[in-house]
């Protein structure tokens, strides 16, 4: 059953996401350092409201949370906000705070208004998820499949903001003069992009942040395909130890060196620049549906080795 301090946190949590979603987007455009530092303060106050209740979970149940698709979801929202926070301490902007935002808020209210009650309480874990590899796979797999999103989402944006009002520009134009603007301003990658942005005419100011995003977009996608990588082979290590075998081809162990794949597509062609413009985006918004398939398709069809999230 909830305890009186798992509903508190859930749901102050909750209320904070809720306030801070809309006001990242304006904050990108728009500086108002109240409603910047109240973005700020709501996403770390979720943050840590979240990280308490797994941490009264994890005391409960004696394991890792992620045992069903509601803790399951939890940990993702919680991967998003945790997200939110690193990247404003290093970057000190809004740019991504704006996809992060949305993405730990709908996960979230997937989780606590989407799912049946019964489905939000705790439950023993099924002997084959009783294992010390439990952490590693899960905790790393569900942390890929939130910088996965973040990265795909802000490799999107480029494309879609390119095309928004300015004919006949793509990505690799902007690339070419954000690069001169950049040098011209002596802009450096931890400066604020609003502090900037006002001084270049309006087509600049649009390279500028999708150069942005492009870049973090590469580096975040990067950071999600190495943690990917280790959640399959710590899954493949885990599979060998309960089944003697390192795969089974399940639907999920099958989609996700598909959806690592495809990133991996990404980064090829994000570093050879072989393929400029709709290429990377293209890949991101493969791999962006892809992370969703692994993450709810499975659990919510219930079939496979990996349906532990859904009631049997």
């Amino acid at each position: 059953m909830y305890t009186y301090m798992e509903r508190a946190f859930i749901q102050i949590s909750f209320l904070m996401l809720l306030s801070a979603t809309p006001l990242n987007p304006t904050n990108l455009f728009y500086k108002f350092d109240k409603s910047n530092k109240l973005s700020r303060k709501s996403m770390t106050i979720a943050f840590l409201r979240t990280t308490e209740f797994s941490v009264i979970r994890w005391f409960q149940t004696r394991h890792l949370p992620p045992s069903n698709l509601y803790e399951s979801s939890m940990f993702l929202s919680w991967s998003f906000s945790l997200l939110y926070v690193i990247l404003e301490v290093r970057n000190q902007n809004g740019l991504l705070g704006a996809i992060a935002a949305p993405g730990a808020m709908l996960t979230h209210a997937f989780a606590t208004l989407g799912l049946p009650e019964e489905m939000q309480q705790s439950t023993p874990l099924v002997p084959a998820l009783q294992s010390h590899w439990s952490m590693t796979h899960v905790s790393t797999t569900l942390l890929s499949y939130a910088t996965l999103l973040c990265g795909s989402l802000s490799a999107i944006s480029p494309s879609s903001i390119s095309y928004s009002g300015v004919s006949n520009y793509s990505v690799s134009d902007s690339r070419r003069s954000c690069n001169k603007c950049s040098t011209l301003l002596n802009i450096r990658s931890g400066t604020d992009a609003r502090s900037f942005l006002h001084l270049l005419p309006p087509n600049s100011r649009k390279c500028q942040l999708i150069n942005r995003l492009d870049r973090w977009a590469y580096q975040i996608i990067g950071l999600g395909f190495s943690l990917l990588t280790i959640g399959i082979l710590s899954g493949a290590v885990w599979a060998n130890e309960a089944r003697g075998s390192y795969r089974s081809w399940d639907p999920k162990e099958t989609w996700a060196p598909v959806t690592r794949s495809i990133h991996a597509t990404y980064l090829h062609i994000r570093i050879t620049n072989k393929w400029m413009g709709e290429g990377p985006a293209a890949a991101a918004s493969t791999g962006f549906f892809l992370v969703w398939v692994c993450f709810l398709g499975v659990n919510l069809l219930g079939i496979g080795l990996h349906n532990y999230g859904w009631p049997m």
